[in-house]
């Protein structure tokens, strides 16, 4: 990932107080749907419109009154997504890698929850009354997890929108390794996708 270099977690955690974490979690959960009543939808995974028009993913930075970066992580959910969030807890069992810019000295830490449907519609009713809604947070949007006839609509278009940091290799390198694309859809990607 560009400027950025992977860690794994017991490193990032052994840097020293001159770094800041941060802890953002991508949510999922499988979806029977059927978009025009034949493109399967597979999964329903959330990403957020952020105050600076970039995508991101729900988190933040963990403080001093946190005890993990779990905690950190639920508390920031907390404020970004309102009341459901409290339905699900994000563990140390999602957490999925680790990342470290030089500038800002800043560790990024990356999650992965899956919930069931309910759950994630629930966030999505409920996010509107957040805390950080409308200031830190403009809105959720479902990620297109399907590519539509002419090959640039649904996945490879929302690609091309701008993300935050590395949220977008994150969001391909979860979605591949989760297996939330269907088999042979992430090569094709790659290819029409731009770096």
């Amino acid at each position: 990932m560009a400027g950025m270099r992977r860690l794994e977690l017991a490193e990032a955690l052994q840097l020293g107080p001159g770094w800041r974490h941060a802890c953002h979690a991508l949510l999922y959960a499988p979806d029977p749907g059927l978009l025009f009543g034949r493109i399967p939808l597979r999964y329903a995974v959330l990403m957020q419109m952020r105050f600076d028009g970039r995508l991101g993913f729900p988190g933040g930075f963990v403080d001093l009154r946190d005890c993990s970066l779990e905690d950190g992580l639920n508390r920031e959910l907390g404020e970004e997504l309102g009341e459901a969030a409290a339905a699900f807890r994000v563990e140390r069992a999602d957490y999925r890698s680790s990342h470290a810019g030089s500038r800002p000295r800043v560790v990024a830490h990356f999650y992965a929850k899956c919930l069931t449907l309910e759950q994630l519609t629930a966030v999505e009713m409920g996010a509107p009354r957040a805390r950080d809604h409308g200031l830190e947070v403009l809105g959720l949007v479902r990620v297109p997890l399907y590519t539509l006839r002419d090959g640039v609509g649904g996945l490879p278009a929302f690609l091309e929108n701008t993300f935050i940091g590395n949220a977008r290799e994150q969001l391909l390198e979860a979605l591949q390794n989760l297996g939330l694309l269907e088999p042979g859809s992430f090569a094709r990607l790659k290819f029409s996708a731009r770096p």
